[in-house]
């Protein structure tokens, strides 16, 4: 008995030593509360492999990782597994500015490295972070005697979805993500390309069928996916190619001018390809798991980052059809010409005396700054012509005084936002950058909106290549030494770089508010872009317009804005961004003083925030704490269909009474009809009220919580 319990056990001993290079080969860690579970292996020639559960559901089914290089071998087989490290890390850090006062960074690790005997031992690592709510990893290139510099064929990580998921998506596009979404499933997306993809000034569609990143799907069993990358530097952007028989994702990298996807020098590591997931749509809105994977900013002092909340020359480019951005009616101009001698065409917005105006308006309501768009000379011919010397960021056109607008908004107490439109022109801004940085100095200006409307210049770069990416954090680390806050349109869009770069405080990078003077977005718009965009980082939406019905300018425009009015003002909660503009003409805001008076109370910077409740493409209702006050603000949407919010108040302190000021869509109000119909009330509210409330279609509700004492609530009702 005893040699045959000695024989086992040898024969057992010689099965596990013999096993042993295959058990490596497979590495499994859970979240920490234990609800996702991630697999990795080699498969059958050293072929790098993932899979991703949720709760025992299928999130990500095996799925191949790996690059081809260019003129070398690639990363893609041959692998074997000679090291694994785990290790849990449990952190709490806090934000300069943002949804959250403090975000906790939760996550257990799993790094792989992966050598490649055939090639002198090459080797590669792969680093997993899973969090309660996602999946993040990277692929890094460490410094090794084989492994210098490399250029990226193609990136070859693939997404096998577990099934034909709902998905919110636009199309891929190297130069734009400001198309409209397509909600479909995924083996619909063939047959709908072609109608999504609309014409867009400067678009480059891929040729191979593909979506843009974040892209938000749902399962037919309730689990809400979205895909997208975090981290992005010093690298191309992600969109993902889709087989739609099989419903497998697979990523591809915007190109540069020859055709190459990246050039690489080791160290160096990819961004992060994130996976959030939950069987709840409102965790997937309170996600902060992009966040916690760019690394903390090393500015030293942050303290003249500040939120904003501002007005400007603008909308009424759009709508009024009585203001340009150019001052003359001439269409060939160079920058060495004198402006004084064009002709003027009468219609110049920015003008010294227009500026007063905003200012003026600026300062009676406590907007911090307004933003003046047209003020400088080249916006004659400035679209359309692949122009690179288009502006030169430092000269007013003739009707504009920069220092008597800068010494009447300072005597007020208003900031002024400056405007470097580039054209697409990157090559010309970065020559005139640092010149321009100290024009603002000089001149008292502090935030800057930047704009990279057209094709790129270096010609043939693309908005989301390798190169520009590298333009855009550029920009916002020469930004940094001039004390400048930045707000980038028509860029790459957000991979949570707020964080590392937190002057670099919003960006546009989809279909925002400007699309209502040009063709509309549908009610449901918004329903998606927190599910999507916003998912990246905050938006520079600029919501309130009152005036929805824009044939009122009598320009014979039939366009409309297809929201109520009620839904402006739940967008200052519902698109976060700590730079919020009121977007409208200052004198529709005076025609409708009650429902103005929410966005001058609204914060833009927060201590906490509540997702309520949360359908993509449906509704989503949020709920924020202001940051430092006691003071709450509650905003709601839905999209084309009318429906009941339920809004619950449980995140105020118990035993507490609070003034509620509720704005909310008039029974009559549509977005079509009656848009403006709206009514404001006050009551009563505890932690422990629950809220009913009628939102029209294309409609939402806005409420404003704040602290009152006894006389305050006297003859008001309890909600």
């Amino acid at each position: 008995m005893i040699y045959n319990l000695r024989k086992i056990q040898l024969n057992a001993l010689f099965l596990l030593i013999c096993l042993a290079p295959f058990l490596i080969q497979a590495q499994e860690i859970n979240s920490p509360n234990k609800n996702l579970a991630l697999k990795f292996e080699l498969k059958e020639n050293g072929v790098p492999s993932y899979q991703l559960t949720y709760k025992g559901k299928a999130v990500i089914k095996p799925s191949s990782l790996g690059l081809e290089i260019k003129d070398a071998p690639s990363f893609m087989d041959g692998f074997s597994i000679t090291n694994t490290e785990q290790k849990s890390v449990d952190e709490s850090w806090n934000p300069v500015m943002g949804e959250e006062k403090t975000i906790r960074n939760n996550y257990n690790e799993l790094l792989v490295t992966l050598a490649q005997a055939k090639n002198n031992n090459r080797y590669i690592r792969i680093r997993f972070r899973l969090f309660n709510d996602g999946l993040g990893f990277r692929y890094e290139f460490p410094k090794q005697n084989d492994l210098n510099y490399f250029v990226i064929k193609e990136e070859r990580t693939e997404f096998q979805l577990a099934g034909d998921h709902k998905i919110f998506w636009i199309p891929g596009d190297y130069d734009t993500n400001e198309y409209a979404y397509t909600t479909s499933k995924i083996s619909e997306v063939p047959l709908l390309m072609k109608k999504a993809t609309i014409e867009i000034n400067s678009q480059w569609p891929i040729k191979e069928l593909a979506v843009q990143t974040p892209s938000m799907m749902k399962s037919t069993d309730g689990l809400y996916i979205n895909i997208h990358e975090a981290a992005l530097i010093n690298y191309p952007a992600m969109y993902l190619e889709l087989d739609a028989a099989t419903y497998k994702m697979r990523s591809h990298l915007a190109p540069d001018a020859v055709g190459n996807k990246g050039y690489m020098q080791t160290d160096a590591q990819s961004p992060w390809r994130t996976i959030i997931v939950s069987d709840k749509a409102t965790d997937i809105l309170a996600s902060k798991l992009i966040l916690n994977l760019n690394e903390p900013t090393s500015y030293k002092d942050v303290s003249w980052i500040k939120p904003v909340k501002y007005i400007g020359i603008w909308w009424e480019y759009f709508v009024a059809g009585k203001s340009t951005w150019a001052f003359g009616k001439e269409n060939n101009v160079k920058l060495t010409d004198d402006f004084s001698k064009l002709t003027p065409n009468g219609k110049h917005g920015a003008t010294t005396e227009r500026a007063k105006e905003y200012i003026d308006f600026a300062a009676k309501n406590g907007f911090d700054a307004i933003l003046i768009e047209g003020w400088n000379i080249g916006w004659e011919d400035w679209i359309g012509n692949w122009k690179e010397e288009v502006f030169d960021y430092v000269t007013p056109y003739p009707d504009f005084d920069v220092k008597a607008v800068h010494e009447y908004a300072a005597a007020k107490g208003v900031k002024i936002i400056m405007h470097h439109e580039t054209s697409g022109s990157a090559t010309n801004y970065e020559r005139r950058l640092d010149r321009a940085f100290q024009f603002m100095n000089d001149n008292g200006y502090d935030a800057v909106k930047t704009g990279y409307v057209g094709k790129i210049i270096p010609r043939g770069e693309h908005h989301d290549g390798q190169w520009m990416v590298n333009h855009y954090i550029n920009v916002a680390k020469r930004a940094a030494d001039y004390k400048i806050m930045i707000d980038s349109h028509e860029a790459v869009r957000p991979t949570g770089l707020n964080r590392t770069f937190p002057n670099w405080v919003a960006q546009e990078s989809a279909r925002g508010t400007e699309f209502e003077s040009m063709g509309g977005l549908n009610p449901d718009h918004t329903t998606i872009l927190p599910f999507t965009r916003l998912m990246g980082g905050p938006m520079d939406f600029t919501p309130g317009i009152f005036q929805t019905d824009l044939s009122y300018y009598g320009t014979g425009s039939k366009q409309r804005v297809n929201t109520t009015l009620v839904k402006q003002l739940a967008y200052y909660v519902t698109m976060y961004s700590p730079l919020q503009m009121a977007a409208d003409i200052p004198g529709n805001y005076e025609r409708f003083p009650d429902a103005f008076q929410f966005i001058k109370d609204v914060a833009v910077d927060w201590d906490n925030s509540y997702v309520l409740e949360a359908e993509p493409g449906d509704y989503i209702t949020i709920a924020r704490k202001a940051k430092g006050k006691n003071e709450w603000f509650v905003g709601g949407i839905t999209d084309e269909n009318a429906r009941t919010a339920n809004i619950t108040f449980g995140y105020l302190p118990a035993g507490k009474k609070f003034i509620a000021t509720v704005y909310a869509d008039a029974k009559e109000a549509n977005w079509n009809e009656n848009p403006q119909k709206y009514t404001v009330t006050k009551a009563i509210v505890n932690s422990k009220t629950v809220l009913k409330q009628f939102l029209a279609p294309g409609g939402g509700v806005a409420i404003s919580i704040k602290e009152a004492n006894d006389a305050d609530m006297k003859g008001l009702k309890k909600l």
